[in-house]
């Protein structure tokens, strides 16, 4: 009989194999469609008889099932996953350094938005979690070894799950001890693949000591100012790993395009500003069994894009992933309306006041009020430029804050990094 062990790696390398014939299969729209109804038909009949939170959806049309985000579901948690834990619960395990609840492993979000979001996953969803992302990362790691740097905030036992694999070898780094502490570490293990933060990508690769083939940015949001600096540093593409506790959501093709992992989720999309071009996912994870994952509405904002890519897959892409609706800015204006301005119109503000701005933080703190922090190296007449900038890219909306603009940036290595945020209620 084989041992548990075996039969999880196992189990990775079917989802692996999986993953590789969808990606082959699923060449076209209709395809990707009748994928979608066979699994979502398969989905609906197992929540209904797993998650007590369903059990008046019986008859009801998958797009009349309701569509949740993070509160509705910390507050029916126990309602959502077969263990029957209530957050609560996973709050207080995971704080005294627990990692499972009746034998299932769990875990939680950084907690960016303010609020931590949390997750039950069964040892075989974990493996075949493993298999997915490493047919989309490394199609070729079930006959080549591979050594992968890992330095991302709270690594659990998702990435932890593909440590004793004998084709990969993990090495991790604790972004909490800095990165001045193991970053000659990380360049004598020489891997030749890093999955990081961009901000650390991009210090790395100022510093020369990123040498990794295969760079994928993950667990916040890739900028075009620090994916610039990467490539111009590396002469390599940056690929993305877009993932949050709710799922696996998108992964870069080697030809850097953003391609939503279809094979493995069903997206709808809501529009929280209109006329904007920015979307928000509500997703659906075919693979959860353990815990639902349906329709729920994430708080991301992303623009599609709906241009063929040149590595043939059919999957949908995504442009840019732009920051959290939350960090939209709700400003105050004239005649005393309020003017809804998405990231993207202060970030490219900023940066196109001129060539030299290259990292910056923006703050709303008030109804009518803007705090800008830029370089401190930078030249005193930038800061002007840079609010005249902002002040004609806010005109139409309506909106004449109050800028004030200091100098001085830290990157932080604590918490995520977001450069446009928003800290007053909506």
């Amino acid at each position: 009989m084989a041992s548990p062990n075996k039969l999880l790696y196992l189990n990775a390398v079917r989802a692996f194999a999986l993953a590789r014939w969808r990606a082959w299969r699923l060449r076209d729209r209709a395809a990707i469609d009748r994928h979608h109804r066979r699994q979502l038909a398969k989905l609906q009949r197992h929540a209904l008889e797993s998650f007590p939170y369903y059990s008046d959806c019986g008859g009801l049309r998958f797009q009349d099932w309701p569509v949740i985000d993070k509160g509705e579901m910390v507050a029916n948690f126990a309602d959502l996953n077969v263990a029957g834990a209530m957050a609560e619960e996973l709050r207080d395990i995971l704080a005294g350094g627990g990692e499972r609840f009746r034998g299932y492993p769990i875990g939680h979000s950084t907690g960016t938005s303010g609020n931590r979001g949390y997750y039950v996953i069964s040892d075989a969803e974990r493996f075949q979690w493993l298999g997915t992302i490493l047919a989309k990362t490394l199609p070729d790691a079930l006959w080549r070894k591979h050594k992968v740097a890992l330095a991302l905030p709270g690594l659990s036992t998702l990435y932890r799950s593909a440590s004793s694999g004998s084709r990969i070898e993990l090495v991790f780094f604790d972004l909490a001890d800095g990165v001045e502490s193991w970053a000659d570490e990380l360049n004598a293990a020489a891997p030749d693949t890093i999955v990081a933060p961009p901000k650390v990508l991009r210090l790395l690769a100022e510093r020369g000591q990123l040498p990794s083939h295969n760079i994928f940015s993950g667990a916040e949001v890739l900028d075009p100012i620090d994916r610039a600096v990467i490539e111009e540093a590396t002469g390599r593409i940056v690929r993305q790993i877009y993932m949050a506790t709710e799922g696996l959501f998108a992964v870069s093709c080697p030809h850097g395009a953003l391609h939503l992992a279809e094979d493995v989720v069903h997206f709808e999309w809501e529009q929280p500003v209109p006329g904007s071009v920015l979307q928000t996912p509500i997703v659906t994870d075919f693979t959860r069994r353990s815990q639902a994952m349906i329709r729920y509405r994430m708080n991301d904002l992303v623009e599609l894009d709906t241009s063929p890519c040149t590595c043939g897959s059919a999957f949908a892409k995504l442009r840019r992933i732009e920051g959290r609706a939350d960090d939209i800015f709700l400003l105050e204006t004239s005649n005393g309306e309020v003017a809804t301005v998405t990231p993207d119109v202060v970030r490219n503000a900023i940066v196109d006041a001129h060539a030299a701005v290259r990292d910056f933080r923006a703050r709303q703190v008030a109804p009518s009020r803007i705090e800008l922090t830029l370089e401190a190296h930078l030249p005193p007449d930038i800061d002007e430029m840079v609010r005249a900038k902002l002040m004609e890219r806010l005109s139409p909306f309506g909106a004449q804050p109050d800028i004030v603009i200091a100098r001085g940036l830290d990157v932080p290595f604590d918490r995520k990094l977001r450069r446009v945020t928003r800290e007053i209620e909506g």
